[in-house]
């Protein structure tokens, strides 16, 4: 059973930093792509960022340039990390496998103070 865990969000104000984390356990980590959603109140879920197993990146037009995907294949984690946060970035995030999704995990609540 694959589990996903969320952590690492928080309250910042505009302009601010964090970094998430997702701990994946229970599936091959290495050989599978990965993304990051979120969903703000209200709102649909929507992809933010998805990283293949080479390392390869792509992000949704609203985060570009200001959030970063990454993997550390060793630890089964994969991390975001936002910088230059905005109001409209307020969300719970989640993680998952785009080809082949698995349970969804708590997620963590990122809240962006204006």
């Amino acid at each position: 059973q694959v589990q996903l865990v969320e952590s690492g969000g928080g309250l910042v104000q505009a302009g601010g930093s964090l970094r998430l984390s997702c701990a994946v356990s229970g599936s091959i980590f290495s050989i599978n792509a990965m993304a990051w959603y979120r969903q703000a109140p209200g709102k649909q879920r929507e992809v933010v960022a998805g990283i293949t197993s080479g390392g390869r990146t792509n992000y949704a037009d609203s985060v570009k340039g200001r959030f970063t995907i990454s993997r550390d294949n060793a630890k089964n984690t994969v991390y975001l990390q936002m910088n230059s946060l905005k109001p409209e970035d307020t969300a719970v995030y989640y993680c998952n496998q785009p080809s082949d999704p698995k349970p969804w995990g708590k997620g963590t609540l990122v809240t962006v103070s204006s």
